[in-house]
């Protein structure tokens, strides 16, 4: 998945051409990388967890995770971090980006280092959601692909439902509340190089909310066996 997410970027930031092209932009500029990826990782970060819970349910082994003496919540933040830890891993890589658009700069290392800087710490954000929303989607369902298909579902509903909704007449007046429910305006915030403590409220909110629905529904499955 990490190989395929590299890829995809690389494909679509230096070879195809179109919006997310650098070359083609004819700016120093790592945007479209931040624009991309969120689309990449609702469909990469699902892929990744949709089997952290649903595989120990269908091979029987959840029963011997939950006898262990670690607790339902080191479980969960367990599956979590290891989840997101290989997702940054999958980030790293991008750092030749970085490199890349630093010597195409005229001059050399003409570029916005805060708004990168900035769009690099909100897509780590925006990954711990997409990973809380996966587990918990993993969790309901002991068929990866059942997981798999809510956890999209979830993430594209969370990234673009609120931002859509905004722009029709029958919310005009509400249309910036609805809209700063979405995870894509604080991403957006976040991608200027401005670091909200509203935006880092609400990415944790997230996470937490996620985690804490996937310790219960667990919880719920522990009692019923």
């Amino acid at each position: 998945m990490i190989g395929v997410f590299l890829t995809v970027c690389g494909l679509f930031l230096f070879v195809f051409s179109g919006n997310y092209n650098i070359l083609d932009n004819g700016f120093a500029d790592l945007s479209p990388f931040f624009n991309l990826a969120p689309w990449i990782f609702i469909f990469l970060i699902p892929a990744i967890t949709m089997k952290s819970f649903s595989e120990e349910k269908k091979q029987g082994t959840m029963e011997l995770l939950l006898t262990k003496p670690i607790g339902l919540w080191n479980l969960v933040w367990g599956k979590f971090l290891g989840t997101f830890l290989l997702v940054i891993i999958a980030l790293l890589p991008s750092v030749l980006y970085v490199l890349t658009i630093y010597h195409l700069g005229d001059p050399v290392g003409n570029f916005d280092v805060g708004a990168t800087l900035g769009s690099y710490f909100g897509l780590f954000l925006l990954a711990s959601c997409y990973t809380a929303i996966g587990l918990f989607a993993s969790a309901l369902s002991q068929s990866q692909i059942t997981s798999f298909i809510i956890a999209v579902f979830l993430c594209f509903i969370g990234f673009f439902a609120f931002e859509g909704l905004a722009g029709y007449e029958l919310f005009k007046d509400s249309a910036y509340g609805i809209e700063a429910l979405g995870i894509s305006y604080h991403y957006k915030s976040m991608s200027r190089g401005v670091i909200d403590t509203r935006d880092l409220i609400y990415f944790l909110s997230l996470v937490i909310l996620f985690l804490t629905l996937t310790y219960f529904r667990i919880a719920s499955n522990k009692n019923k066996s």
